[in-house]
């Protein structure tokens, strides 16, 4: 896919990757367990076949998807999300919790599994174990330089 975005910012870097129309959403499909190509394309009404197959090629070449071959004759694959990919979860669950607050028809919302109560987001830093809601970006001013 084209660069869109020449700056020095991670959120531009990463719609570089997947900011093109229907990738979000062919990866959700892959995450909520849509794995194959005819699942992927009836879930995604609208898609066409080739634009599918196009944005699969295009998340495998990325490292978030990998193609596995299930099927010789004729040759079928099944795509599974690679730790990469699977780390864009939170991503899918923050777009869940903002549609929920903030659409006029809300169609999913994310919740507690035990209890049922919707959930919010919670920062944790490894370092001192606790959740944490004093947050700050940091420029990486050695990332600048080289960029």
């Amino acid at each position: 896919m084209k660069e869109r975005y020449d700056l020095p910012c991670n959120i531009a870097q990463t719609l570089n990757i997947i900011g093109d129309r229907w990738t979000l959403l062919v990866l959700h499909e892959i995450l909520i367990g849509q794995t194959t190509f005819n699942q992927i394309k009836k879930a995604l009404t609208g898609i066409s076949s080739k634009l599918l197959s196009e944005r699969l090629k295009y998340l495998e070449e990325s490292g978030l998807v990998t193609a596995v071959l299930y099927s010789e004759h004729p040759p079928r694959y099944r795509y599974d999300l690679t730790d990469s990919g699977r780390d864009l979860e939170p991503v899918f669950n923050s777009m869940l919790m903002w549609g929920a607050r903030h659409l006029k028809k809300c169609y999913k919302k994310l919740v507690h599994k035990d209890c049922g109560h919707e959930v919010r987001p919670a920062y944790y830093c490894e370092h001192c174990g606790q959740n944490v809601d004093d947050l700050q970006v940091v420029v990486l001013e050695s990332e600048l330089k080289n960029a």
